[in-house]
C-alpha cells in the first residue's frame, strides 16, 4: 500500500474509513499506557492541592514559618519553581533520552522529594524537599502528554490525553480528603507530604514494565522495536498505515544532525507559529484564573458569605469533584467536538460566569445585603449567587480550557521539536501559574474582589479572541498531517515546496 501525503485530502478519505473502527475503550493496552502515564499527572494535582491543608498544620510545628509570611510563601512557591525548572529542563530530556526514562527521573525526584518533606527537622529542609517535588512535576508535566499522545490513534487522542488531565483533577479531589483524613493523626502534615511517594513508587515499578514511545524510537531509528509496540495497538492494515506515516514524517523532520535546537523553534516560521499557539494556550489556561479558583476557592466561598471553615472547605471539596467531572465531559467531547471548538465554548462560559462572580461580590459590597449570618450560612441570597458563579465556571472550564492546552501541546509539534517545545509551553504555563498564585491576592486588596474577577474576565475574552485567530482545529488529523498544516499555515501553497527544499537540505 503507498499513500501520497502530497495530497492529505484523499489520504484523509482514507485514514477516516479506518479510523472509524477504533474507540475510546478499544485497546485494553492503550489504555493501560494511559493509565500509567496518568499517574504523573495525579500527582502533579495532588502536590498543587495538598499543600494549602499541610501548610496550616506546619505552621504550628515550626514557630519560625508560623510568624514569617516570606517563609510560609517560599514554602508554597518553591514547588512552583521547580516545576518551572524541570518543566524547561523536561522538554530536552525527553528529546535526549526518551519519555520512558524521563518518566522514570520525574518518579525517583518525586519519591525523593516526598520523603525529604516527610522526615523534615525544619523548614529549610522542607523547602528543599518542595523544590525536589517540583523538578519532579514539571518533567511528568511535560511527558506524560507526549507520551501518551505517541501512543494514541489519532481519533482517540485528545480523549487520551485528556485522561493525564483527569488525573491531574482526581490528584487535587484526593489531595482535599488527605487533607480531611489526616487532621486528627498524630505528625498531620507529614503524613500529607509523605503519602505521596506511594504513587510515585507504583509509577516507577510500572514504567519499567512498559515500552518506550514508539515515534520516539522510530525517530531513533530503533525501528523494529517501535513496529514492535505499535503491532499491540493496531491491526495488521491499520499498522501498515501507521508505520508508512512514520517513515514519510521522519523524512521531513528538521533533524540535519538528528537533534533539534532551541534556536531553531524562533528561526523556523512554522514551529514558531506551533508554539506561538501552544504556549498562548497555556499562558491563558492559568490566566483566566483556574488555579486561583482552585487554590483560592475556600477564601472565595467565606468571602461569598460562607464563614464556617468546615462549610467553606466542604464545598471546595466539592468544587474540586466538579472540575474532575467536568474534565470527564471533555474527555468525551474533545475528539467529538474539536479542540478549537471546545476551547471556544469553554471560554465563551467562563467569561459569562466570572461576570455573574465579580457582580455578586460587587453588589454585596455596595449594598451591604448579605451580612446575617446564622450556623455558618450566610442569610443572603447574594453569597449563594457567588458560589453558583464559581460552580458555573467549573462547569464550562473543565471540559475545554482545562484538557484542551494539554491536548493541543501533545500534538501540534514535529518529533525532533515535541519535547522541548512542550517544555518551554509548559513552562509558559507553570510561569503564569506562579504569577497570578502571587497576584491574586494582592490585586485584590488593591482594587477589590469584584474588579479583580472583571479583570480576569477581560483575559479570557483575550484568549477567546486568541484562539479564534491562532489555533487551528487539529482533531483526527495524524501527526504528519498537523505538521503539513503548519507548513501550509506558514508559506502558504508554497508549504510542499519549502517541505522538499528542507528534505534536500544537507
Amino acid at each position: 500500500m503507498t499513500i501520497d501525503m502530497s495530497m492529505p485530502g484523499s489520504s484523509g478519505l482514507l485514514n477516516a474509513a479506518r479510523k472509524r473502527d477504533m474507540k475510546f475503550f478499544g485497546n485494553p493496552y492503550v489504555l493501560a499506557l494511559t493509565g500509567a502515564a496518568g499517574i504523573g499527572g495525579f500527582l502533579f494535582g495532588y502536590d498543587t492541592g495538598v499543600i494549602s491543608g499541610a501548610l496550616l498544620y506546619i505552621r504550628d510545628d515550626f514557630p519560625a514559618v508560623r510568624d514569617n509570611y516570606f517563609l510560609q510563601e517560599t514554602i508554597v512557591s518553591m514547588a512552583l519553581v521547580g516545576a518551572m525548572l524541570g518543566a524547561a529542563g523536561g522538554g530536552w530530556i525527553n528529546d535526549a533520552y526518551g519519555r520512558k526514562k524521563s518518566t522514570l527521573l520525574a518518579d525517583m525526584m518525586f519519591a525523593l522529594g516526598s520523603l525529604v518533606m516527610c522526615a523534615a527537622s525544619g523548614p529549610y529542609i522542607l523547602i528543599i524537599g518542595r523544590l525536589l517535588v517540583g523538578l519532579g512535576v514539571g518533567v511528568a508535566s511535560v511527558t506524560a502528554p507526549v507520551y501518551i499522545a505517541e501512543a494514541a490513534p489519532s481519533e482517540i487522542r485528545g480523549g487520551l490525553v485528556s485522561t493525564n488531565v483527569l488525573m491531574i483533577t482526581g490528584g487535587q479531589f484526593f489531595s482535599y480528603l488527605i487533607n480531611l483524613g489526616f487532621t486528627e493523626v498524630p505528625g498531620t502534615w507529614r503524613w500529607m507530604l509523605g503519602v505521596a511517594a506511594v504513587p510515585a513508587i507504583v509509577q516507577f515499578v510500572l514504567m519499567l514494565f512498559l515500552p518506550e514511545s514508539p515515534r520516539w524510537l522510530y525517530w531513533k531509528d530503533e525501528k523494529a522495536k517501535a513496529i514492535a509496540v505499535l503491532e499491540k495497538i493496531y491491526d495488521s492494515d491499520r499498522l501498515e498505515e501507521e508505520v508508512e506515516l512514520l517513515a514519510s514524517s521522519s523524512m521531513h523532520e528538521f533533524q540535519s544532525n538528528n537533534t533539534g535546537s532551541y534556536l531553531d523553534v524562533f528561526k523556523s516560521k512554522e514551529l514558531r507559529l506551533a508554539f506561538f499557539a501552544g504556549a498562548g494556550l497555556q499562558a491563558f489556561q492559568q490566566f483566566t484564573g483556574i488555579n486561583t479558583v482552585m487554590y483560592y476557592s475556600p477564601t472565595i466561598v467565606q468571602m461569598a458569605g460562607f464563614s464556617s471553615n468546615r462549610l467553606a472547605l466542604l464545598l471546595s471539596l466539592i468544587v474540586a469533584a466538579m472540575n474532575a467531572a467536568g474534565t470527564i465531559v471533555g474527555i468525551y467531547l474533545i475528539d467529538r467536538c474539536g479542540r478549537r471548538r471546545l476551547a471556544l465554548t469553554s471560554l465563551f462560559g467562563v467569561v459569562i460566569s466570572l461576570v455573574i462572580l465579580a457582580l455578586a461580590f460587587i453588589l454585596q459590597s455596595s449594598s451591604g445585603l448579605c451580612t446575617s449570618v446564622a450556623n455558618g450560612t450566610c442569610q443572603g441570597a447574594l453569597g449563594w449567587f457567588a458560589v453558583a458563579g464559581l460552580a458555573l465556571y467549573i462547569a464550562f472550564f473543565s471540559p475545554g480550557m482545562g484538557p484542551v492546552p494539554w491536548a493541543v501541546n501533545s500534538e501540534i509539534y514535529p518529533e525532533a521539536y515535541r519535547g522541548m517545545c512542550g517544555g518551554m509551553s509548559a513552562t509558559v504555563n507553570w510561569i503564569s501559574n506562579l504569577i497570578v498564585a502571587q497576584t491574586f491576592l494582592s490585586i485584590m486588596g488593591l482594587v477589590g474582589t469584584g474588579p479583580t474577577f472583571l479583570i480576569i474576565a477581560g483575559i479570557a475574552v483575550l484568549a477567546f479572541i486568541f484562539v479564534a485567530m491562532y489555533v487551528p482545529e487539529t482533531k483526527g488529523l495524524s501527526f504528519d498531517q498537523v505538521e503539513q498544516m503548519w507548513k501550509e499555515r506558514a508559506w502558504g501553497d508554497s508549504g510542499n515546496c519549502q517541505s522538499l527544499l528542507g528534505a534536500a537540505a544537507p
